[in-house]
């Protein structure tokens, strides 16, 4: 697997282009950030097409990118779970309308319902439902890659904000708990925010998930 992060817009936000290995053309794009000029620019340069935008909640530090991404690559799917998919038409469940920057984004072409696997540019990710951060934050799963994209669910020693609508601290630490810290402890953790972690460093350090 190769994966190439950007650091995007004021909130520096991570997003990802996931392909199979150099060689592969096809990618997915995990969450879009805000300006995702430099991530469109890097797809057009390596000549990649993206399969999919796959979205980890539907924050708008996270969706923004979205229409960027739509006006260069058309055909890409946009990839939510049900219970975000009313965030992106939504300012004040996506909290744009918090920073005074009211943010609206054209409906998913995919709504998850559930969990299970997905596949996209010669990948599969098994989707993980882990509410909390909003109600339909998921988690993208490759254990093929031993690798798991989780948007703000979880950070390096830290865990998603749970105090904008919707959220839940008690639901979080139990999707971490039963979805999260049950990975293989050498689990690469790719965050929304912040630098890569592993599933391991995050239960011995993380205060959040001691003892998990």
């Amino acid at each position: 697997m190769q994966v190439e992060s950007f650091v995007l817009g004021p909130f520096e936000t991570n997003a990802f282009v996931v392909r199979r290995d150099v060689s592969s053309t096809a990618c997915v794009v995990i969450d879009a950030g805000i300006s995702a000029g430099p991530l469109v620019a890097y797809l057009e340069r390596q000549d990649l097409r993206p399969e999919a935008v796959l979205l980890t909640h539907g924050h708008a530090d996270h969706i923004e990118g979205v229409r960027l991404i739509r006006k260069h690559f058309p055909d890409v799917e946009v990839v939510i779970h049900k219970a975000d998919a009313v965030l992106l038409g939504d300012p004040t469940a996506n909290v744009s309308a918090l920073v005074g920057a009211p943010l609206t984004v054209e409906p998913a072409d995919v709504t998850l319902d559930g969990e299970g696997p997905i596949g996209y540019a010669g990948l599969t990710f098994h989707v993980l439902h882990t509410p909390g951060h909003t109600p339909g934050g998921v988690c993208y799963y490759c254990s093929e890659q031993n690798v798991v994209f989780v948007g703000d669910t979880l950070f390096a020693g830290s865990i998603g904000r749970t105090d904008f609508p919707g959220g839940s601290e008690n639901q979080l630490l139990d999707s971490i708990r039963r979805k999260l810290s049950t990975l293989p402890e050498d689990t690469v953790v790719y965050s929304g925010h912040g630098p890569q972690t592993t599933i391991g460093c995050e239960k011995r350090h993380n205060p959040f998930l001691r003892g998990a």
